[in-house]
C-alpha cells in the first residue's frame, strides 16, 4: 500500500494547494503572536505615584513644574534605590491646609522629611502615560501587582489544559479541521469579550478561556501543514510557519505603537480571528489522520481534490487504498500510547523536558535582560528581530547536518549565552533557534494517530515553565543577582545533551505506526554490513 509521501510525490510535494494552505495557516500562526506575548502591552506597569487630593490644587497654586511637585510631595526612593515607597507609600498629610508653603512645604511640618508618617495610596494612583493598561484601568501595582502576575498565570494554564485535552479530542474524535474551527471561534469570542470586561474577574475568566484554546489552535495548524507537504518540504513550512509567529511579534509591536490603549488594542488583534472562520471551505482535513482512522474513503477523496487543485492526475496505481476490513480497526490514541513502548517512551520525556527549557530560557531572558529597556516598543521590536537569524541557521544547517546536532548546538548557545550575558546581551537567537527545532522534530517521532496529541502533551510543559518563570527570575535575583542566569546555563546545557539521545529523522518519512517510531535508529556500521564488505572484497578477480 502507498504511503501519502509516496502520493505526494506524484500529486505534489508543495504545489498550488499547498502553497495557499501554508499562507492561510501562516496568518493563524502571526494571530497567536498577541494571545502569547501580549501581556508585555496589555499589562505595562508605568512608572507611578500615589494621587493625593490636594496637591494638584496646591501645585496650580504655587507654579510647580512636574519635577519640582516629585520632589516636593512624592517620598523619596527607599534603600538601594528602591521604587517601592516612591510608588506605593504617600505622606499622611493633609495637602489642603493653608499653612503649607510653596517652597518646600513639608518643612513646617517636620525638619526632615523622613521623620513624617507614611501610609498607603488610599485615594488610587497617579501614571505617567499617555495611554492605558490593565494595570492603570485596574490598579495592579503595590499589595494588587499579584494580580497582573495571576493574569499571565492564567493564560499559561489555559495552554496547559487546552494543549493536553483537545490535542487528545483532535486525535482521537473529531479530527484537526472539526478542532481548528471551534477553537478559532472560541478564541475569537473569548477575545472581544475580554476587550470590553467590565471587571478583573471577568476579563481574567476570558483570558483563561482565550489560553484554553489558542495555543491548541496555533499547534493543530502546524500538524495540518507538516501533513499535507511533502517530505522534502516539511521541514521548510515547519520552519516558516514559526517565521510566521515571528512577523506576528513585529506587527504587535507597531499596532501597540499606534494604539496605546488596551481595550482599543485587544479589539484590533482579536477581530481578524473571525475572518479565520472562512478556512471551514479552504481546508480540508488531513488525509493522515482520516487514514489512520480508517476512513480511507474519505482520505482518497481529499487526496483527489489536492490533485485537482494542484492539476494533477492521480495514477491509476495509487487511487485504491488499502481496504477497511483488513485493518483491524481504527487506531484510537490514548495518552499511555506516550509512554507504552520503550522509543516513544525516551521520546516523551526528552521532548517534554525540551519544551520546558525553551520556554524557561526564551522567557527568562526576556525577563532578566529586557526590563531595563527604556522604550517598550523599540526594545520589543528588536529583540523580535534577532529571531530571524535563527530560522535561517536551521534552514542552512537542518539539510546539511541533520536535527540533532543543530538542535543540541542551539541550546548549549542558549545555555553559554546566560553565563556569558556580560558579553551576549541576549541570548535569545539560541533558543530561539531550539524552539523552533523541537517543534519540528516532535511531529516527526511520533506515528500519525498520536501525532497531535504528541506534539499538543509534549508542548504544554512549556506552559509549566511559563507559570514558574517570574519565580525563577524575581526570586533567585533576590538571592543572587546572577543566580537565575546560572539556573537557565544548567539547563540548557542539559536539553542539549538529552537531544543527542534522539534519533536523525533528516530524509526520513512521517512515522505511521508505533513500529515505525520503534524502529527508529540512528545509522551504524553493523557486523552485517562489515562482513557483507569484506565478501565482496574478496570476490574481486585479481588481475
Amino acid at each position: 500500500m502507498p504511503t501519502v509521501d509516496d502520493i505526494l510525490e506524484h500529486i505534489g510535494e508543495f504545489c498550488f494547494f499547498q502553497r495557499q494552505t501554508f499562507f492561510l495557516l501562516a496568518l493563524l500562526s502571526a494571530s497567536f503572536a498577541p494571545v502569547y506575548v501580549g501581556i508585555v502591552f496589555l499589562g505595562f506597569t508605568p512608572d507611578h505615584r500615589c494621587l493625593s487630593p490636594g496637591v494638584a490644587e496646591l501645585s496650580r497654586r504655587c507654579g510647580w513644574s512636574l519635577a519640582e511637585e516629585l520632589n516636593f510631595t512624592v517620598p523619596d526612593p527607599g534603600p538601594e534605590g528602591e521604587a517601592f515607597p516612591r510608588q506605593c507609600r504617600s505622606y499622611q498629610v493633609d495637602w489642603n491646609q493653608s499653612a503649607l508653603g510653596c517652597v518646600d512645604p513639608l518643612a513646617s511640618l517636620a525638619s526632615n522629611r523622613s521623620h513624617l508618617p507614611l501610609g498607603p495610596c488610599l485615594h488610587g494612583w497617579m501614571y505617567d502615560t499617555p495611554g492605558s493598561s490593565i494595570v492603570t484601568e485596574f490598579n495592579l501595582v503595590c499589595a494588587n501587582s499579584w494580580m497582573l502576575d495571576l493574569f499571565q498565570s492564567a493564560v499559561n494554564v489555559g495552554f496547559f489544559i487546552g494543549s493536553v485535552g483537545i490535542g487528545y479530542i483532535a486525535d482521537s474524535r473529531f479530527g484537526r479541521k472539526l478542532c481548528l474551527l471551534v477553537t478559532i471561534l472560541i478564541n475569537a469570542t473569548s477575545g472581544v469579550l475580554m476587550a470590553i470586561s467590565p471587571t478583573y474577574t471577568w476579563m481574567l475568566i476570558f483570558r483563561l478561556i482565550q489560553g484554553l484554546v489558542s495555543k491548541a489552535s496555533w499547534l493543530i495548524g502546524y500538524i495540518l501543514i507538516t501533513e499535507f507537504v511533502g517530505l522534502s518540504y516539511r521541514r521548510t513550512v515547519g520552519i516558516f510557519y514559526q517565521v510566521a509567529f515571528t512577523v506576528g511579534l513585529l506587527v504587535l509591536a507597531g499596532v501597540a505603537y499606534a494604539l496605546p490603549h488596551w481595550r482599543w488594542l485587544q479589539f484590533t488583534v482579536t477581530l481578524p480571528n473571525f475572518c479565520f472562520l472562512l478556512y471551514y471551505w479552504c481546508i480540508p482535513e488531513s488525509p493522515r489522520w482520516l487514514i489512520s482512522q480508517n476512513k480511507n474513503a474519505k482520505a482518497m477523496t481529499v487526496i483527489k481534490y489536492i490533485a485537482r487543485k494542484n492539476g494533477k492526475s492521480l495514477p491509476a496505481s495509487l487511487q485504491s487504498l488499502r481496504p477497511d476490513e483488513e485493518i483491524g480497526g481504527k487506531m484510537n490514541p490514548s495518552f499511555l500510547d506516550l509512554v507504552r513502548t520503550p522509543q516513544i517512551r525516551k521520546h516523551t520525556l526528552i521532548l517534554m523536558y525540551n519544551w520546558f527549557t525553551g520556554s524557561v530560557l526564551y522567557q527568562g531572558l526576556i525577563m532578566h535582560v529586557g526590563l531595563a529597556g527604556s522604550n517598550i516598543y523599540l526594545d520589543f521590536f528588536y529583540s523580535a528581530l534577532v529571531e530571524f537569524p535563527a530560522a535561517f541557521l536551521i534552514i542552512l544547517t537542518i539539510d546539511r547536518v541533520g536535527r540533532r546536532y543543530p538542535w543540541a548546538a542551539s541550546n548549549v548557545v542558549a545555555g553559554a549565552a546566560c553565563l556569558a550575558s556580560v558579553f551576549i546581551p541576549d541570548g535569545r537567537m539560541g533558543i530561539t533557534m531550539a524552539y523552533q527545532m523541537v517543534c519540528l522534530v516532535n511531529a516527526e517521532l511520533y506515528p500519525t494517530f498520536i501525532r497531535n496529541l504528541g506534539v499538543l502533551v509534549c508542548s504544554s510543559m512549556c506552559d509549566i515553565g511559563g507559570v514558574i518563570t517570574p519565580f525563577l527570575v524575581y526570586r533567585l535575583t533576590d538571592v543572587w543577582q546572577e543566580f537565575p542566569l546560572l539556573v537557565f546555563a544548567v539547563v540548557g546545557l542539559i536539553a542539549g545533551g538529552l537531544v543527542l539521545l534522539l534519533p536523525e529523522t533528516k530524509g526520513k518519512t512521517l512515522p505511521e505506526t508505533i513500529d515505525e517510531v520503534e524502529n527508529m535508529q540512528r545509522p551504524r556500521k553493523n557486523k552485517e554490513k562489515m562482513i557483507y564488505l569484506q565478501v565482496k572484497k574478496q570476490d574481486i578477480p585479481l588481475s
